[in-house]
């Protein structure tokens, strides 16, 4: 798919080295095509990292991709220069008029906060009522997906005795949903969070289908039925070392931290590990992009009728 962003992008060059194909709004501007508009809310405090890792995972279908990267304005993160901000990023207050064919709203560090307690939380609620009225198709990816499920549908977090870290076993549960097209029976896929929502809560909302779980660590990924609200409680976007990274991150800062589980060969964090997720990550934005964004919404995004994404 090429992806349009900023020619300037660091992300940019780093998937061309990758061999995707990215392009830029000169070149876009010659194709008479309307690509999706994609909007993504990077809450994570590493942000040209987690670009990196959303723009290969949207870079699998032939469709055009037009990216708008937001952050908050209620809360500016340390970890990223404000000139990478200021250069590439826009908030709330920029994009409210417009509308957008899919939104992704990423994880986020604050997970042991109560939600009301983060920074950002009241600006975050104000965008999330908004996708329902300027956005056909919403992805809530980790802390994105608690937070949402708290939100639309009243469903509470829990702290768990110890942190799911690694890559876990899930099983499919409705094959025929097109989400889970591609899908085999059962799927690794990472997993990096000390919260859940308990998979029992989500059952009891007749609103939600959860098309995959784990019997390890519950929910990985459910949704309403029109899949305007899509829950994602792994990181499937994941890098080859991203888990890798966090392990010796935590490690250098003293905390107490177990090797990822099933990630390591032998458990021997000296070797490399094998990248075996990235096929199933790719159906499932894949899915999302062309059976809940790009095969629901209109050619002109104005002609969207909010009484229909409410």
């Amino acid at each position: 798919m090429p992806i349009k962003v900023d020619a300037n992008l660091p992300a940019k060059k780093i998937l061309e080295e990758e061999n995707i194909f990215m392009m830029d709004e000169n070149r876009a501007n010659i194709q008479d095509i309307r690509p999706l508009q994609i909007a993504i809310l990077n809450l994570m405090p590493l942000k040209e990292n987690t670009e990196v890792q959303l723009l290969r995972c949207l870079s699998n279908t032939p469709l055009q991709v037009d990216v708008t990267f937001l952050t908050t304005a209620s809360y500016v993160g340390k970890n990223t220069p404000h000139s990478h901000l200021d250069k590439f990023y826009l908030t709330y207050e920029d994009v409210k008029q417009k509308r957008f064919d899919g939104l992704i709203i990423t994880g986020a560090p604050v997970e042991m906060m109560e939600f009301e307690e983060v920074a950002y939380w009241e600006e975050l609620t104000q965008i999330m009522e908004w996708s329902k009225t300027h956005v056909t198709s919403t992805l809530h990816i980790c802390w994105g997906a608690q937070a949402g499920l708290y939100y639309h549908f009243g469903l509470k977090k829990k702290i768990l005795p110890e942190k799911i870290f690694g890559l876990f076993w899930h099983k499919v549960n409705h094959r025929k949903v097109p989400l889970m097209r591609g899908f085999d029976d059962v799927f690794l896929a990472p997993h990096s969070r000390h919260t859940e929502v308990p998979i029992e809560e989500i059952r009891k909302v007749p609103e939600l289908t959860i098309l995959a779980e784990s019997d390890e660590v519950g929910m990985f990924l459910c949704m309403t039925e029109d899949g305007r609200q899509i829950f994602l409680m792994g990181h499937p976007e994941y890098d080859r070392l991203t888990l890798e990274q966090e392990y010796h991150r935590d490690l250098d800062a003293g905390k107490t931290i177990q090797l990822p589980k099933n990630y390591f060969e032998n458990d021997n964090a000296g070797i490399r590990p094998l990248l075996r997720w990235r096929a199933h990550s790719n159906a499932l934005y894949t899915n999302w992009l062309n059976y809940y964004v790009y095969q629901m919404t209109p050619y002109d995004l104005e002609d969207i009728d909010p009484s229909v994404l409410i």
